[in-house]
């Protein structure tokens, strides 16, 4: 006796097949199609019904030698299959130079079939490939994905329809597609490999499913339920977590500032959802990073991420936050400061400062005849120092940054005014050293003056 509520079954046949194929695609009967097929009952039930629907298909298969003379049989039944029905088969034999690993076969042969597929899709102009993936399928990955420990995303199914691959049969059983084949005489191969229990996928098909099923005869229906549900959940939960980015992200174009502060507060699940664009998965990674003091900096695949006080700095490029070490000659000598008239517009060197102080001061003058030439801009240097004006004393120039609330982002872009000496005369726009700066005794002075927009 079924330990659930019974569910109404139904039946696999061409009007149902059409109508998940309107399901995924509205405007089906205008596009094109590539069918994957092995050989076996439900790839060439799924070519039966592509045809009986009356689609443009094409189809592609690939044989992997990996059981000798068995491959080639399964190669004849679709070429066989194609040239009954007059559609373009595209086959693909794999070589020595295909180079099979000694693990992770099925990871391996994945890959290089949908090389393959995407390839064909690229070049015969196709809209659409398609795959005869079914309702145990979706279970058997499902409990894979269960045994290692996935998210509610791992958890939500096989997509029907992403990234220009659909799959139809998703709602069926393996049982309803044989079912149909020996009604409709369709010919298929067997491949005897899926009787082993070499991997893990094959051990939950031919072990545990069929006690789940023999314990709840509609487990099959009541799992594709779930998933379902699963699959809504999970699509709420990234639209919430969308919009919580949204409000706590900037987009600066090359890099992307996420409020820290804001991101701690939100649930592990929304942390994990948000981060993940990113790369960052693992939860050991994502609480290392959401608590690294400001100034640390991490490398997790391509991008690049940067601490800065209560800011995640993100970018995929590392020049973004790299020093620009090259110095820039402003004036060679006294000389040339009198045919300057003693004044220098400053300006293009703050055109990408987006961290400039609001004060109305925008001119430093200095008396010039305590200026030593020649005049240069640099970038900071590790142990730079300054007598900042209006302050008593020195400081150490990565000390001010630190008080004015620098962020890491903004510091390789301020330049700072040096003399001769590599002394620094002040950091642009912030403050000037009072030094060199003009006293009651008006000598020439010179001006460097700006404007900030």
């Amino acid at each position: 006796m079924s330990c659930f509520p019974k569910l109404s079954k139904t039946l696999l046949n061409s009007i149902q097949f059409t109508k998940e194929i309107e399901k995924l695609l509205p405007d089906y009967q205008e596009k094109t199609f590539l069918c994957a097929a092995s050989g076996g009952a439900d790839s060439m039930v799924l070519l039966h019904f592509m045809l009986s629907v009356g689609l443009k298909i094409q189809v592609a298969h690939v044989n992997y030698k990996l059981r000798g003379e068995a491959s080639d049989k399964d190669q004849k039944v679709v070429e066989e299959f194609c040239a009954k029905h007059t559609v373009q088969c595209h086959i693909y034999t794999v070589t020595e130079k295909d180079a099979q690993p000694e693990n992770s076969i099925q990871l391996w042969a994945r890959d290089l079939r949908y090389r393959f597929f995407n390839d064909l899709l690229n070049k015969e102009n196709i809209d659409f490939i398609v795959t005869a993936h079914h309702l145990n399928d979706e279970l058997e990955t499902f409990l894979i994905n269960l045994s290692r420990g996935a998210g509610i995303k791992g958890l939500s199914g096989i997509p029907n329809n992403q990234n220009k691959i659909i799959r139809p049969l998703l709602g069926f059983s393996k049982q309803e597609i044989y079912n149909f084949a020996k009604t409709n005489q369709i010919a298929y191969r067997e491949d005897a490999s899926n009787q082993k229990n070499d991997y893990l996928r094959n051990r939950f098909r031919n072990l545990l499913i069929p006690e789940l099923v023999s314990i709840c005869p509609d487990f099959l229906q009541q799992f594709s339920r779930s998933i379902h549900y699963l699959a809504q959940a999970n699509t709420f939960i990234e639209e919430e977590s969308e919009t919580v980015f949204s409000d706590l992200s900037i987009d600066k174009g090359s890099y992307w500032i996420l409020d820290k502060t804001q991101l701690l507060q939100q649930r592990d699940l929304v942390q994990f959802q948000i981060l993940k664009k990113f790369g960052i998965t693992h939860p050991l990674e994502i609480n290392k990073m959401l608590r690294a003091q400001s100034g640390s900096r991490f490398v997790l695949g391509e991008y690049y991420f940067w601490i800065n006080r209560n800011e995640l700095l993100i970018s995929t490029d590392e020049a973004v936050f790299r020093e620009n070490s090259d110095d820039i000659l402003l004036i060679e000598s006294f000389e040339k400061a009198q045919q300057m008239n003693f004044q220098m517009d400053l300006t293009e060197y703050m055109q990408d400062l987006d961290c400039a102080p609001s004060m109305n001061k925008n001119k430093w003058v200095f008396d010039s005849c305590k200026m030593i030439f020649p005049i240069k801009l640099r970038r900071k240097k590790k142990d730079d120092v300054f007598y900042p004006l209006g302050m008593k004393g020195k400081k150490k120039v990565s000390k001010f940054f630190k008080d004015e609330k620098i962020s890491i982002l903004a510091k390789p872009k301020i330049w700072l005014l040096v003399d001769g000496n590599d002394c620094v005369l002040g950091v642009l726009p912030f403050r000037q050293d009072g030094r060199c700066a003009q006293g009651e005794l008006k000598n020439a002075e010179f001006c460097f003056f700006w404007s900030i927009i």
